[in-house]
Protein backbone atom coordinates (compact mmCIF):
# COMPACT_ATOMS: atom_id res chain seq x y z
CA UNK A 1 0.00 0.00 0.00
CA UNK A 2 1.24 3.45 -0.56
CA UNK A 3 0.70 6.67 1.57
CA UNK A 4 0.85 10.14 0.70
CA UNK A 5 2.25 13.16 3.20
CA UNK A 6 1.25 16.35 3.21
CA UNK A 7 3.64 18.71 5.06
CA UNK A 8 5.36 21.85 5.45
CA UNK A 9 8.76 20.00 6.55
CA UNK A 10 11.47 20.85 4.19
CA UNK A 11 14.18 19.79 6.54
CA UNK A 12 15.65 16.64 4.77
CA UNK A 13 15.48 18.76 1.17
CA UNK A 14 17.62 21.35 3.14
CA UNK A 15 20.48 18.81 4.08
CA UNK A 16 18.72 18.25 7.80
CA UNK A 17 18.75 14.77 9.38
CA UNK A 18 16.46 15.40 12.22
CA UNK A 19 12.88 14.19 13.67
CA UNK A 20 11.45 13.90 10.08
CA UNK A 21 13.93 11.86 8.46
CA UNK A 22 14.34 8.99 11.53
CA UNK A 23 10.50 8.99 11.50
CA UNK A 24 10.56 8.09 7.60
CA UNK A 25 13.13 5.21 8.22
CA UNK A 26 11.07 3.99 10.46
CA UNK A 27 7.50 4.24 8.38
CA UNK A 28 9.09 2.86 5.51
CA UNK A 29 8.97 -0.82 7.14
CA UNK A 30 4.90 -0.30 6.82
CA UNK A 31 4.77 0.81 3.54
CA UNK A 32 5.73 -0.08 -0.12
CA UNK A 33 5.67 3.58 -1.41
CA UNK A 34 5.79 7.02 0.63
CA UNK A 35 5.01 10.38 -1.31
CA UNK A 36 5.66 13.41 0.27
CA UNK A 37 4.72 17.07 -1.10
CA UNK A 38 6.27 20.18 0.95
CA UNK A 39 6.87 23.76 -0.33
CA UNK A 40 10.49 24.44 -1.85
CA UNK A 41 13.13 24.62 0.33
CA UNK A 42 14.98 27.90 1.06
CA UNK A 43 18.43 26.12 0.50
CA UNK A 44 18.30 23.28 -1.25
CA UNK A 45 21.16 21.32 -0.02
CA UNK A 46 19.87 17.90 -1.44
CA UNK A 47 17.83 16.67 -4.33
CA UNK A 48 14.82 14.51 -4.10
CA UNK A 49 16.50 11.83 -5.51
CA UNK A 50 19.63 12.30 -3.52
CA UNK A 51 17.42 11.87 -0.82
CA UNK A 52 15.66 9.05 -1.92
CA UNK A 53 18.53 7.33 -2.43
CA UNK A 54 19.51 7.99 1.32
CA UNK A 55 16.22 6.82 2.67
CA UNK A 56 16.79 3.55 0.58
CA UNK A 57 20.34 2.97 2.05
CA UNK A 58 18.82 0.46 5.16
CA UNK A 59 15.99 -1.23 3.07
CA UNK A 60 12.01 -0.79 2.64
CA UNK A 61 9.34 0.84 0.72
CA UNK A 62 10.44 3.62 -1.77
CA UNK A 63 10.30 7.41 -0.24
CA UNK A 64 9.80 10.39 -2.83
CA UNK A 65 9.96 13.82 -2.17
CA UNK A 66 7.95 16.57 -4.27
CA UNK A 67 8.90 20.13 -3.73
CA UNK A 68 6.16 23.00 -5.22
CA UNK A 69 8.73 24.89 -7.33
CA UNK A 70 6.89 27.79 -6.90
CA UNK A 71 5.77 30.42 -3.72
CA UNK A 72 4.04 29.56 -0.91
CA UNK A 73 0.69 30.88 -2.38
CA UNK A 74 0.13 28.48 -4.78
CA UNK A 75 0.59 25.81 -2.02
CA UNK A 76 -3.32 24.95 -1.80
CA UNK A 77 -3.83 24.90 -5.47
CA UNK A 78 -0.25 22.62 -6.04
CA UNK A 79 -1.29 20.24 -3.47
CA UNK A 80 -4.41 19.72 -5.25
CA UNK A 81 -2.81 19.68 -8.66
CA UNK A 82 -0.10 17.55 -7.69
CA UNK A 83 -1.54 15.39 -5.68
CA UNK A 84 -4.12 14.20 -8.17
CA UNK A 85 -1.77 13.49 -10.96
CA UNK A 86 0.16 10.90 -8.12
CA UNK A 87 -2.75 9.20 -7.25
CA UNK A 88 -3.99 8.62 -10.96
CA UNK A 89 -0.61 6.56 -10.77
CA UNK A 90 -0.01 5.61 -7.31
CA UNK A 91 -3.74 5.04 -5.82
CA UNK A 92 -2.87 6.10 -2.55
CA UNK A 93 -4.54 4.62 0.73
CA UNK A 94 -3.92 6.72 3.26
CA UNK A 95 -3.23 10.66 3.46
CA UNK A 96 -1.62 12.23 6.29
CA UNK A 97 -1.90 16.27 6.67
CA UNK A 98 0.05 17.92 9.13
CA UNK A 99 -1.88 21.22 9.85
CA UNK A 100 -0.67 24.60 11.06
CA UNK A 101 -1.33 28.32 10.34
CA UNK A 102 -1.55 29.62 7.52
CA UNK A 103 -3.26 25.98 6.80
CA UNK A 104 -2.17 26.05 3.48
CA UNK A 105 -1.59 22.07 4.16
CA UNK A 106 -5.16 21.56 5.32
CA UNK A 107 -6.88 23.83 2.99
CA UNK A 108 -5.17 21.78 -0.21
CA UNK A 109 -4.99 18.60 1.02
CA UNK A 110 -8.44 18.19 2.19
CA UNK A 111 -9.53 19.58 -1.09
CA UNK A 112 -8.17 16.95 -3.11
CA UNK A 113 -9.53 14.36 -0.36
CA UNK A 114 -12.77 15.49 -1.54
CA UNK A 115 -12.25 14.83 -4.92
CA UNK A 116 -10.51 11.64 -4.10
CA UNK A 117 -12.52 9.90 -1.53
CA UNK A 118 -8.01 9.58 0.14
CA UNK A 119 -8.70 8.63 3.84
CA UNK A 120 -6.77 11.64 5.20
CA UNK A 121 -5.38 11.89 8.94
CA UNK A 122 -5.10 15.48 9.99
CA UNK A 123 -1.99 15.78 12.35
CA UNK A 124 -2.22 18.85 14.70
CA UNK A 125 0.91 18.65 16.85
CA UNK A 126 0.21 21.64 18.78
CA UNK A 127 -1.57 25.00 18.96
CA UNK A 128 0.36 28.18 17.50
CA UNK A 129 0.98 30.12 20.76
CA UNK A 130 -1.10 28.00 23.35
CA UNK A 131 -1.13 28.48 26.10
CA UNK A 132 0.84 31.61 26.00
CA UNK A 133 2.08 33.55 22.85
CA UNK A 134 5.61 34.57 22.19
CA UNK A 135 4.77 36.95 19.35
CA UNK A 136 2.26 39.17 17.53
CA UNK A 137 2.68 36.48 14.93
CA UNK A 138 1.43 33.80 17.36
CA UNK A 139 -1.62 35.60 19.02
CA UNK A 140 -2.59 36.12 15.53
CA UNK A 141 -1.93 31.96 14.69
CA UNK A 142 -4.17 30.83 17.67
CA UNK A 143 -7.09 32.79 16.97
CA UNK A 144 -7.14 31.77 13.69
CA UNK A 145 -6.70 27.93 14.84
CA UNK A 146 -9.75 27.98 16.86
CA UNK A 147 -11.84 28.97 13.48
CA UNK A 148 -9.94 26.73 10.99
CA UNK A 149 -8.98 23.81 12.80
CA UNK A 150 -12.80 22.36 13.61
CA UNK A 151 -13.64 22.99 10.59
CA UNK A 152 -10.99 21.39 9.08
CA UNK A 153 -11.21 18.39 11.13
CA UNK A 154 -14.95 17.80 10.95
CA UNK A 155 -13.62 17.03 7.04
CA UNK A 156 -11.09 14.94 7.93
CA UNK A 157 -11.45 11.48 8.63
CA UNK A 158 -9.99 11.19 11.49
CA UNK A 159 -7.49 13.57 13.81
CA UNK A 160 -4.36 13.06 15.54
CA UNK A 161 -3.02 14.71 18.33
CA UNK A 162 0.75 14.14 19.76
CA UNK A 163 -0.33 14.85 23.49
CA UNK A 164 -3.47 15.47 25.96
CA UNK A 165 -2.77 19.32 25.92
CA UNK A 166 -4.15 19.20 22.55
CA UNK A 167 -6.68 16.88 22.48
CA UNK A 168 -8.35 18.73 25.28
CA UNK A 169 -8.48 22.24 23.46
CA UNK A 170 -9.53 20.56 19.95
CA UNK A 171 -12.48 18.67 22.20
CA UNK A 172 -13.24 22.12 23.72
CA UNK A 173 -13.25 23.83 20.34
CA UNK A 174 -16.24 21.44 19.54
CA UNK A 175 -14.22 18.54 17.75
CA UNK A 176 -15.41 15.50 18.84
CA UNK A 177 -13.60 13.22 21.03
CA UNK A 178 -14.35 10.18 19.50
CA UNK A 179 -12.61 11.23 16.02
CA UNK A 180 -9.00 12.36 18.03
CA UNK A 181 -6.36 10.17 18.40
CA UNK A 182 -3.27 10.75 20.68
CA UNK A 183 -0.70 9.31 18.89
CA UNK A 184 2.50 10.38 20.05
CA UNK A 185 5.71 10.89 17.75
CA UNK A 186 8.33 11.37 19.65
CA UNK A 187 10.40 8.58 18.58
CA UNK A 188 13.26 7.28 20.75
CA UNK A 189 15.63 5.61 19.30
CA UNK A 190 17.33 3.10 22.04
CA UNK A 191 19.78 1.87 20.26
CA UNK A 192 21.22 5.13 19.54
CA UNK A 193 21.04 6.37 22.28
CA UNK A 194 22.85 3.44 24.21
CA UNK A 195 25.50 3.47 21.28
CA UNK A 196 26.58 6.81 22.66
CA UNK A 197 29.05 6.45 25.56
CA UNK A 198 28.93 8.12 28.57
CA UNK A 199 30.40 11.24 28.25
CA UNK A 200 32.12 13.86 30.26
CA UNK A 201 29.79 16.34 32.04
CA UNK A 202 31.85 19.77 30.23
CA UNK A 203 28.26 21.71 30.67
CA UNK A 204 26.00 22.57 33.53
CA UNK A 205 22.78 22.54 31.38
CA UNK A 206 21.84 22.01 27.84
CA UNK A 207 18.81 23.57 25.73
CA UNK A 208 18.08 22.05 22.40
CA UNK A 209 15.31 24.13 19.69
CA UNK A 210 14.73 25.49 16.77
CA UNK A 211 15.64 29.19 17.71
CA UNK A 212 12.45 31.19 17.70
CA UNK A 213 10.69 33.56 20.44
CA UNK A 214 8.80 30.99 21.31
CA UNK A 215 11.01 28.51 23.24
CA UNK A 216 11.97 30.94 25.89
CA UNK A 217 15.85 31.29 25.52
CA UNK A 218 16.11 34.97 26.44
CA UNK A 219 14.94 34.21 29.74
CA UNK A 220 17.24 31.57 30.51
CA UNK A 221 20.14 33.35 29.76
CA UNK A 222 18.56 36.56 31.99
CA UNK A 223 18.91 33.47 34.36
CA UNK A 224 22.00 33.15 33.80
CA UNK A 225 23.12 36.79 34.94
CA UNK A 226 22.61 35.50 38.38
CA UNK A 227 24.32 32.02 37.99
CA UNK A 228 28.08 32.52 37.40
CA UNK A 229 29.95 30.33 36.47
CA UNK A 230 27.27 28.13 35.37
CA UNK A 231 27.86 26.89 32.22
CA UNK A 232 25.06 26.31 29.34
CA UNK A 233 25.46 25.13 25.53
CA UNK A 234 22.72 25.76 23.16
CA UNK A 235 22.06 23.22 20.24
CA UNK A 236 19.78 24.29 17.21
CA UNK A 237 19.77 27.81 15.02
CA UNK A 238 16.83 29.87 13.80
CA UNK A 239 16.15 32.81 13.07
CA UNK A 240 16.43 34.36 16.47
CA UNK A 241 20.12 32.64 16.73
CA UNK A 242 22.46 35.79 15.99
CA UNK A 243 19.96 38.16 18.19
CA UNK A 244 20.17 35.48 21.28
CA UNK A 245 23.82 35.47 21.00
CA UNK A 246 23.84 39.31 20.74
CA UNK A 247 21.64 39.53 23.58
CA UNK A 248 24.01 36.89 25.68
CA UNK A 249 26.51 39.41 24.97
CA UNK A 250 24.82 42.39 26.82
CA UNK A 251 23.86 40.74 29.37
CA UNK A 252 26.98 39.62 29.73
CA UNK A 253 26.94 36.01 30.16
CA UNK A 254 28.31 35.14 26.71
CA UNK A 255 31.51 33.46 27.94
CA UNK A 256 29.47 31.53 29.69
CA UNK A 257 27.39 29.87 26.63
CA UNK A 258 28.29 27.82 23.80
CA UNK A 259 25.93 28.19 20.71
CA UNK A 260 26.98 24.83 18.41
CA UNK A 261 24.21 25.43 15.45
CA UNK A 262 22.60 22.65 13.90
CA UNK A 263 24.36 19.91 14.99
CA UNK A 264 24.57 17.18 11.48
CA UNK A 265 24.08 13.84 13.38
CA UNK A 266 21.94 12.39 15.78
CA UNK A 267 24.88 11.06 17.22
CA UNK A 268 26.09 14.53 17.52
CA UNK A 269 23.11 16.05 19.54
CA UNK A 270 23.18 12.48 22.01
CA UNK A 271 26.57 13.17 22.75
CA UNK A 272 26.22 16.60 23.71
CA UNK A 273 23.31 16.07 25.52
CA UNK A 274 24.88 13.50 27.93
CA UNK A 275 27.85 16.05 28.13
CA UNK A 276 25.32 18.19 30.47
CA UNK A 277 23.91 17.88 34.08
CA UNK A 278 20.97 19.52 33.51
CA UNK A 279 18.56 19.97 30.47
CA UNK A 280 16.38 22.95 30.46
CA UNK A 281 12.76 23.26 28.17
CA UNK A 282 11.43 26.68 28.45
CA UNK A 283 8.64 26.86 26.00
CA UNK A 284 5.85 29.05 25.82
CA UNK A 285 4.07 26.71 23.55
CA UNK A 286 5.16 23.24 22.32
CA UNK A 287 3.66 20.20 20.58
CA UNK A 288 6.30 18.02 22.53
CA UNK A 289 9.06 18.77 22.49
CA UNK A 290 11.45 15.75 21.46
CA UNK A 291 14.20 17.54 22.71
CA UNK A 292 13.27 17.33 26.03
CA UNK A 293 12.53 13.62 26.14
CA UNK A 294 15.75 12.81 24.24
CA UNK A 295 17.50 14.50 27.04
CA UNK A 296 15.78 12.49 29.47
CA UNK A 297 16.24 9.02 27.83
CA UNK A 298 20.10 10.08 28.01
CA UNK A 299 19.53 10.35 31.91
CA UNK A 300 19.13 14.20 32.17
CA UNK A 301 16.51 15.54 35.01
CA UNK A 302 14.91 18.17 33.14
CA UNK A 303 13.36 21.91 34.28
CA UNK A 304 10.56 22.20 31.95
CA UNK A 305 7.27 24.81 31.65
CA UNK A 306 4.16 23.15 32.12
CA UNK A 307 3.49 23.11 28.11
CA UNK A 308 2.96 20.27 25.01
CA UNK A 309 3.84 16.58 26.12
CA UNK A 310 6.00 17.56 29.17
CA UNK A 311 2.74 17.23 31.62
CA UNK A 312 1.83 13.99 30.46
CA UNK A 313 5.61 12.82 31.09
CA UNK A 314 7.38 15.11 33.88
CA UNK A 315 6.67 13.79 37.35
CA UNK A 316 7.49 16.74 40.01
CA UNK A 317 10.45 16.53 42.12
CA UNK A 318 11.29 12.94 40.47
CA UNK A 319 12.34 12.86 37.02
CA UNK A 320 12.40 17.07 36.62
CA UNK A 321 11.06 20.19 37.86
CA UNK A 322 8.63 22.18 36.43
CA UNK A 323 8.91 26.09 35.92
CA UNK A 324 7.27 28.95 35.58
CA UNK A 325 9.57 29.98 32.89
CA UNK A 326 10.53 32.96 34.36
CA UNK A 327 14.01 34.27 35.17
CA UNK A 328 13.87 34.40 38.74
CA UNK A 329 12.06 30.72 39.15
CA UNK A 330 14.34 29.02 36.46
CA UNK A 331 17.14 30.56 38.83
CA UNK A 332 15.60 28.48 42.14
CA UNK A 333 15.02 25.54 40.00
CA UNK A 334 18.78 24.88 38.49
CA UNK A 335 20.11 25.84 42.08
CA UNK A 336 18.21 22.98 43.64
CA UNK A 337 19.42 20.88 41.14
CA UNK A 338 22.88 22.03 40.54
CA UNK A 339 24.06 22.23 44.22
CA UNK A 340 22.49 18.80 44.98
CA UNK A 341 24.05 16.24 42.89
CA UNK A 342 22.66 13.22 44.59
CA UNK A 343 19.21 14.69 43.94
CA UNK A 344 20.39 15.66 40.09
CA UNK A 345 21.50 12.12 39.60
CA UNK A 346 18.38 10.57 41.08
CA UNK A 347 16.24 12.30 39.29
CA UNK A 348 18.21 11.77 35.94
CA UNK A 349 18.03 7.94 36.31
CA UNK A 350 14.34 8.25 36.37
CA UNK A 351 14.12 10.33 33.77
CA UNK A 352 15.75 7.57 31.74
CA UNK A 353 13.16 5.67 32.23
CA UNK A 354 10.98 7.51 29.20
CA UNK A 355 12.62 5.08 26.81
CA UNK A 356 9.86 2.14 28.05
CA UNK A 357 7.46 4.88 26.76
CA UNK A 358 8.01 6.24 23.47
CA UNK A 359 10.22 3.75 21.70
CA UNK A 360 10.85 5.06 18.31
CA UNK A 361 9.54 1.16 16.46
CA UNK A 362 6.90 0.95 19.29
CA UNK A 363 5.40 4.22 18.38
CA UNK A 364 5.73 4.19 14.17
CA UNK A 365 4.44 0.79 14.29
CA UNK A 366 1.21 2.13 16.23
CA UNK A 367 0.80 5.05 14.03
CA UNK A 368 1.01 3.16 11.10
CA UNK A 369 -1.12 0.68 12.49
CA UNK A 370 -3.97 3.34 13.06
CA UNK A 371 -3.35 4.63 9.68
CA UNK A 372 -4.67 1.52 8.38
CA UNK A 373 -7.50 1.75 10.06
CA UNK A 374 -9.06 4.65 7.84
CA UNK A 375 -9.04 2.51 5.27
Amino acid sequence: MNLLMVTGDRSILEGRRGAFWHTLQGLRAYWERIDILCPRPRVAAASAGEVQTALRSSGGGSVFFYANPHGILTQPSWIVAKGRELHEQYKYAAMTIHEYPPFYNGRGALRLAAETNIPTLLEIHHIVGFPSAASVSEWVGRRLSRWFLPQEARRATAVRTVNGEVERMLISWGVPEEKIEVLPSFYLDREAIAGVEKQEKRYDLAFCARLVPNKGLGKVLEALTSLPGTTLVVVGDGPKRSSFERYARDLGVYDQVKFTGWLPEQRDVLKTLKSARVFLMNSTSEGGPRSALEAMACGLPVIATPVGVMPDVLKEGVNGLFTTGEAPDLVNCIEALLTNPAVCDTMGAEASKILDHFSRDFLIRQYSDFLRTLL
